[in-house]
């Protein structure tokens, strides 16, 4: 539970590098025709499936060390 709560504070905290105030013509095309919901949804998606495929491993790694 502990590596959970610091995995979720520290993507909080990399989320303030992306609070600065900078546009760009990609940003303003990506928002304009709402593809950038697109974008953010899989980016999302691929974040949590590493998550998800990192703790599997650690838990995995676990039950071998018990065994020996």
């Amino acid at each position: 539970m502990k590596k959970l709560i610091t995995t979720v504070l520290m993507l909080m905290v990399t989320l303030q590098l992306f609070a600065q105030d900078q546009t760009s013509a990609i940003t303003d095309t990506l928002a304009g025709s709402e593809k950038i919901y697109v974008v953010v949804v899989c980016v999302a998606v691929i974040l949590l499936g590493l998550i998800f495929f990192l703790f599997s491993i650690d838990r995995r790694l676990k039950k071998l060390e018990k065994k020996s």
